[in-house]
């Protein structure tokens, strides 16, 4: 199925881990003919991924960006317009997780990161690129969830929870403007934020599938690119978990 992703341009941050969804995302979404704004905190795993774009024939911009701050959002939604001339795909993909700890041991410290990458992050970016895709009156927003109801991550968990919520909501706040918003709560693969997870227990949650796996990036990337076409065109506010 084509999904007639040819010439539009997506901007998909946390893109600088090379074993993360967020560079399977963006590779996918190059490989339908998208060119991406690849954004990470980490600039040098950003320019990684701009290059295997690249390579596969598209055009490819890498900033450096720090989600939770609103200046350096602006600054790269800024650079991406003035690269590309629009930006018709938000993938709010960037995530991070503080030491797993039981919540009694959590510090404000750990509680900010969670809810500040997980949620006012995404947050930050949707709105700095929704007056152009308001303008433009189309546009996609991708937020990456999930998390909800672990042990041991439940700050991060509630981030993505309400990242859930918020996506609910927005999607109806812009639809009159043709702009659809969903979540895609991907579930665990092993990607940087398992990296450090013990061996023991990531085989117990793998067991708990009911197809015995976890999700691989390019698996999520197609998802990605479904949810970014028009064939995905009807639903909006929807959660897609895998």
């Amino acid at each position: 199925m084509d999904l007639k992703l040819t010439g539009k341009v997506a901007l998909v941050t946390g893109v600088g881990s090379q074993i993360g969804y967020g560079k399977g995302e963006a590779l996918i979404l190059a490989q339908e003919g998208c060119d991406i704004i690849a954004a990470s905190r980490n600039l040098e795993g950003a320019k990684q991924t701009a290059a295997e774009v690249e390579a596969l024939g598209r055009r490819a911009l890498a900033i450096k960006v720090d989600v939770r701050n609103r200046a350096e959002v602006d600054d790269m939604v800024k650079k991406g317009l003035e690269e590309f001339g629009k930006i018709d795909i938000l993938v709010n993909n960037a995530g991070a997780s503080s030491r797993e700890r039981p919540f009694m041991e959590m510090t404000k410290e750990d509680w900010d990161l969670d809810i500040g990458v997980n949620l006012y992050g995404p947050m930050n970016v949707a709105q700095a690129v929704l007056p152009h895709m308001i303008a433009r009156k189309s546009g996609r927003i991708i937020n990456i969830s999930g998390g909800q109801g672990v042990p041991n991550i439940s700050v991060y968990g509630a981030a993505k929870g309400g990242m859930v919520q918020w996506t609910r909501a927005l999607a109806r706040e812009v639809a009159p403007y043709g702009i659809i918003v969903n979540a895609l709560s991907p579930g665990l693969g092993e990607t940087g934020l398992t990296a450090h997870a013990p061996r023991k227990w990531l085989e117990e949650q793998r067991q708990l599938k009911p197809l015995k796996k976890f999700s691989t990036p390019e698996e999520v990337g197609r998802l990605v690119a479904f949810m970014a076409s028009d064939v995905c065109s009807i639903h909006t506010g929807t959660v897609y978990a895998v």
